[in-house]
């Protein structure tokens, strides 16, 4: 009798265990295109548990599919060499997406789980995605002019910005400040050469011994202070070679429009970490050259940026991929120092960024969210619900896209990379997701492999995107899904194509297309624990090859609709030579389209608002759905290809 008795408590007590217990549902910052949601559990130590999502837009009554939110929790992601540990929160995240700006959705939530589920178990709220940041229409309008400037002025007219935007005052009066500008007031820059002579103390242009210009002001969400130019040519603000040129780390809701940042090493500081960040900068339509670094906040309390449409020329080698550890360059006397001139293109953290249609050129990185560290418990402090979309990035001498540091929905889509002497798209790493990769091109990254899933990442989910090279992982990473994607390997010498390093028993790989190297023996490499295991430190045993995608089929249970592929199914594309790892390539040579009757039409599967609207029988794989148009990348107000031979 007592041991019936026994086997019911602990029945019972397993029972509770595997059942769900829902917490707090929480609403991320919404962007113009996507809406961001957290549902904290107790409970449901099976994982059996699911979360449904709906949604509708405003006004209509049929109620569409989205994709359901990750199950999230209990991953450990860690780097030794920082003393960095994480375990990620049990629970729910995820994304609503490709949603219209500016407009009012109900999304309604559903959780259930076999095991039962205790609480609230629907959710349903109306959420806005944002509108684009417009000059207040109804302001001042206030006219700035360089300091060489003849001719007529527009009144009220003004000597260099800082007049404008804190009144009248040189030398020590800089920091009077007695007219300041309004929330509201719009500012436009006249056409001509900003560079101040940091070293005369009575410079009219205000910036002594530094060159740099703090602006410190805070405008509304209604009435920004905008900062643009006026129209009638370039106008320039040149850093004389100095560090920083502009730090708005203190400003709110600013709008930088149409301008020209050069000549220094930071152009736009947006934030210091754990000291102070900006509050909805928006920098759309500027020209950024000769810089070390365009656009950087570290801050953790910057949210709700909007950079779009920018030009990014940084300062590296233009006419060869060198990489920041100069593989092979050395040895061949090409590049015998290491001389890293420009670091990155763009980097935030905190919640809430849009980064769209950005061209980026000649930087370390490209575009980039900070490693920052562990986040933060408040969810308005961390970096979640981030858009990096329509960028078209060219020549970067380590990775195109970092989501590394980025907690919850990071959405990473449409953007097409050509030549990074490392990595394409990386997580490095991320604190539970998930993190979205969709829709992205990437070509030739000769020393390292499509994605960089480093420092233990959780929580990823890899959809629709066309890889030439190789998925190469030197560190396992867990929670990973893969659906629809092209992996197309190079003939890289002693490389298969494609490594899954799962080092839990929650993943997923699933209708992708492989075209496998020539001459090498093993092309897939699989690491992935029994149930309840993990494998966070594997070694040489716990990892098995396999020669075809048949003989992986049957040994790991995956890919049971993955087919094999070669470079025939495009139109005309030939992968890059991997006896010219230094060679540039030009997007405009490329051909990404998929042939109408090859393999990889119609060989997907279906995913709400990520593959809606497709053509013929299925989705096809790959980042273009064949006979669709094309996304536009990089710049929407530039007619001219930004990177040419």
């Amino acid at each position: 009798m007592r041991a019936f008795v026994l086997f019911v408590v602990s029945a019972c007590g397993l029972s509770a265990q595997n059942a769900t217990r829902p917490g707090r549902f929480h609403v991320e910052h919404p962007t113009l295109l996507n809406l961001g949601f957290e549902w904290a559990i107790d409970g449901d130590a099976n994982r059996n548990a699911v979360v449904e999502v709906r949604f509708r837009k405003a006004g209509e009554t049929a109620w569409r599919p989205a994709l359901p939110l990750l199950r999230i929790g209990g991953e450990r992601v860690y780097r030794t060499r920082e003393s960095m540990t994480y375990t990620v929160p049990e629970g729910f995240a995820g994304s609503i997406l490709n949603l219209e700006a500016a407009s009012r959705y109900e999304c309604e939530f559903s959780l259930s789980d076999p095991d039962g589920v205790t609480g609230q178990a629907r959710q349903t709220v109306t959420v806005s995605t944002r509108a684009e940041p417009k000059p207040y229409a109804g302001g001042r309008v206030l006219h700035v002019y360089p300091p060489d400037h003849e001719g007529p002025r527009k009144e009220p007219a003004f000597t260099g910005l800082k007049q404008a935007y804190y009144g009248l005052g040189t030398g020590d009066w800089t920091s009077v400040r007695m007219k300041k500008a309004q929330p509201g007031d719009t500012i436009l820059v006249h056409a001509g050469l900003y560079r101040s002579e940091r070293t005369n103390y009575v410079d009219p242009l205000s910036a002594p011994f530094t060159g740099s210009w703090s602006l410190s002001l805070k405008g509304t969400a209604e009435k920004p202070i905008t900062i643009k130019s006026a129209g009638d040519g370039e106008a320039i603000f040149d850093g004389a070679g100095n560090h920083k040129l502009f730090d708005v780390m203190a400003s709110e809701h600013h709008i930088f429009e149409g301008l020209t940042f050069r000549n220094t090493e930071i152009a736009l500081f947006a934030g210091d970490k754990d000291v102070m960040g900006a509050v909805a900068l928006t920098v759309r339509n500027c020209r950024f050259e000769d810089v070390g670094v365009g656009i950087w906040t570290e801050n953790a309390g910057s949210r709700d940026f909007l950079i779009s449409d920018n030009l990014f020329l940084g300062r590296e080698d233009r006419m060869r991929l060198i990489g920041w550890n100069q593989a092979g360059m050395r040895t061949a006397g090409i590049y015998p120092s290491h001389q890293l001139r420009s670091f990155f293109a763009i980097k935030v953290y905190g919640p809430g960024h849009v980064i769209a249609h950005n061209a980026v050129a000649y930087f370390h990185d490209g575009i980039c969210i900070s490693t920052y560290g562990p986040p933060d418990a408040d969810p308005e402090r961390r970096a979640s619900s981030i858009d990096i979309y329509g960028n078209d990035i060219h020549l970067s001498n380590d990775d195109f896209i970092e989501s590394d540091g980025g907690t919850h929905n990071i959405r990473v889509f449409e953007n097409r990379g050509v030549n990074a002497a490392h990595n394409g798209y990386s997580a490095q790493p991320m604190f539970g997701g998930p993190v979205y990769f969709f829709r992205n091109l990437l070509y030739h990254t000769p020393a390292g492999g499509a994605f960089k899933f480093n420092a233990k990442p959780s929580g990823i989910l890899a959809y629709h995107n066309t890889l030439i090279g190789e998925q190469t992982a030197t560190d396992p990473y867990s929670n990973a899904h893969f659906r629809n994607n092209l992996f197309l390997g190079r003939d890289t010498p002693n490389r298969g194509v494609m490594t899954w390093a799962n080092s839990t028993a929650n993943h997923s790989s699933d209708y992708n297309g492989y075209r496998p190297n020539r001459n090498v023996r093993d092309q897939y490499a699989w690491l992935a624990p029994a149930p309840g295991k993990t494998v966070y430190e594997p070694g040489a045993a716990d990892w098995r090859n396999f020669a075809t995608l048949a003989e992986f089929q049957r040994g790991s249970g995956q890919e049971a609709h993955g087919i094999e592929v070669d470079y025939d199914v495009f139109e005309n594309l030939a992968p890059p030579d991997p006896a010219r790892r230094h060679h540039v390539y030009h997007s405009m040579d490329l051909n990404f389209r998929l042939k109408p009757n090859g393999k990889a039409v119609d060989a997907g599967v279906v995913l709400p608002t990520i593959n809606d609207g497709f053509s013929g029988k299925a989705p096809d794989l790959g980042a273009l759905e064949s006979g669709q148009k094309e996304p536009h990348y990089g710049p929407r107000w530039i007619g001219w290809k930004p990177f040419y031979r």
